[in-house]
């Protein structure tokens, strides 16, 4: 299993580590552990938060009829 940190995630998704927290503060990010002080992001659940945001067009809220 792979951890990265929230520097690690901000580079990769092309974010600023505070706008991580304040997806973490929101719910909409992608999950995370908490491990003492230390946040921490499992590659699998960055690729799946990735997936999640994919749209079809500018006008997809993203909402689905489920």
């Amino acid at each position: 299993m792979t951890l990265l940190n929230q520097r690690e995630v901000a580079a990769l998704l092309g974010l600023s580590p505070r706008t991580l927290e304040r997806y973490r503060c929101t719910g909409f990010g992608p999950r995370y552990h908490k491990l003492g002080r230390r946040v921490l992001y499992r590659s699998a659940d960055i690729d799946t938060w990735i997936a999640s945001r994919l749209r079809t067009s500018t006008s997809d809220g993203g909402r689905t009829n489920a």
